[in-house]
């Protein structure tokens, strides 16, 4: 029974591959400036693609035998560099307002957030890791291109004690020991409850079923929730733990929501690999995370608290901001290895900002750190998903063997790190896995 569902399930995706045209056999795109997402020096060359992947870079002239059969494209000398990664991302929070999510239907909510996925990669995101949400069929739909969207590393459900930061219920909910109906947003998938080390490492386990390529546990509060404090710290160690044993044993990791020093060092102890935030942060508990080489996926947060009417979250919003100078410089000074995720959630109109807070980083980073950290140093980051990740070619660099994704702008982000803020004018040309979802160079 199991082997004839493997195999229908192998056609299906077949079928798919199939009828999108999705396997291109070669494309050569000459005459740039190729940066690789790893060196500060660029190089005036040619990249060939065979299928998805670079087959080769060359400094000189292109081969007639690489031209045999290519589509070409002239680059004109204009600037090429690795697909952008964010490494915090909500596809289907970020299509959808918390209105929407109580009372939408729930197909048009996830058809919402599949054209959202279209508008993503359309920025220049060719991989998102996804922190929260059901997103498993917009990420197959993407993969079979289907969808025109970006790579997806989900999450799944975050997984969430009651009362904590994943918890939808209202304040004055029955208890989930006498009412088991779970809300809305738990039934979307957005968020699973789970208390004490039995039912954290059930939930754990089920979001690895779905096909989770890490986990994501809330270990202390949030802004945009109204019932759980800033200041909270979630979960216990032991409870952590469970969930750190969970992905240890499918041979990947767990990251955790947290802002302050008892949470992230709580989450720590636990084993947890990546912190998700961090920005109330002391200079002592940075320090410990670069002895303990844990990742730091860092927004560039500041005082604009204008999208919150609850006094409380418009002060708690402000709070962070303030931190976030603080952090980035103590991670600087004591080599934190930090990547780069936009976390931007409803209403619908903030995805528009995710080039915005690439731009925002020049505050604290040179362009070439910038560029580095949303390419290269976000797919190391990636890779910690170990036999989990479903991408496992190398990503975020330009290098022979590498998956061809690869963004073409009309200027030098490297001079200029604002030409990213402007995708639709600067952004010329998009290759996502060897194919082509965006062409604007003949106009220029």
């Amino acid at each position: 029974m199991i082997k004839h569902f493997l195999k229908i399930s192998f056609l299906i995706g077949s079928l798919c591959f199939a009828a999108t045209g999705f396997a291109q056999s070669k494309i050569v795109l000459k005459n740039v400036e190729i940066f690789n997402g790893k060196d500060s020096k660029t190089q005036k060359g040619s990249l060939v693609i065979e299928k998805n992947k670079i087959v080769k870079i060359t400094a000189g002239e292109v081969l007639a035998s690489d031209l045999e059969n290519a589509k070409v494209i002239d680059g004109q000398g204009k600037f090429v560099m690795p697909g952008m990664i964010d490494a915090h991302w909500h596809s289907f929070l970020a299509a959808n307002s918390n209105q929407a999510i109580m009372l939408g239907d729930e197909s048009f909510l996830f058809i919402n957030a599949a054209k959202e996925s279209e508008n993503t990669l359309q920025r220049g995101f060719t991989t998102v890791r996804d922190l929260g949400g059901h997103v498993m069929g917009i990420k197959q739909a993407n993969d079979y291109g289907i969808n025109k969207g970006p790579r997806i590393y989900p999450s799944e459900a975050m997984i969430s004690q009651t009362g904590g930061h994943g918890d939808a219920s209202f304040p004055w909910s029955e208890p989930r020991m006498i009412d088991h109906t779970p809300p809305r947003f738990q039934v979307l998938g957005g968020s699973v409850i789970a208390d004490g080390e039995q039912e954290v490492t059930v939930a754990a386990r089920e979001q690895l079923r779905k096909g989770a390529s890490q986990l994501k546990v809330m270990a202390g509060g949030g802004v945009a929730t109204i019932y759980d404090p800033l200041d909270a710290t979630q979960y216990t160690t032991k409870e952590i733990k469970a969930a750190v044993e969970a992905a240890e044993n499918w041979g990947t990791y767990v990251t955790v929501h947290a802002y302050t020093p008892k949470a992230v060092r709580q989450a720590i102890d636990a084993g947890v690999k990546c912190i998700d935030h961090g920005h109330l942060l002391d200079e002592s508990t940075i320090k410990l995370m670069a002895e303990k080489n844990l990742w730091l996926s860092m927004q560039p947060f500041d005082l604009d608290a204008s999208a919150y009417t609850n006094p409380e979250q418009a002060a708690n919003k402000r709070l962070v901001g303030t931190g976030t100078e603080n952090v980035y410089t103590w991670a600087k000074k004591h080599k934190v290895k930090v990547a780069f995720g936009t976390d931007l959630v409803a209403p619908p109109k903030n995805p528009l900002r995710q080039n915005e807070l690439v731009v925002n980083l020049q505050q604290w980073f040179s362009n070439f750190e910038i560029l580095k950290m949303i390419t290269y140093d976000n797919a190391q980051l990636l890779k910690m998903s170990g036999p989990r990740n479903p991408y496992p070619a190398d990503l975020g660099t330009l290098a022979e063997g590498a998956y061809a994704d690869i963004l073409l702008f009309d200027k030098s982000p490297l001079e200029d790190i604002s030409i990213i803020g402007d995708p639709t004018t600067n952004l010329l040309l998009i290759i996502k896995d060897g194919k082509i979802y965006k062409d604007q160079l003949a106009g220029k």
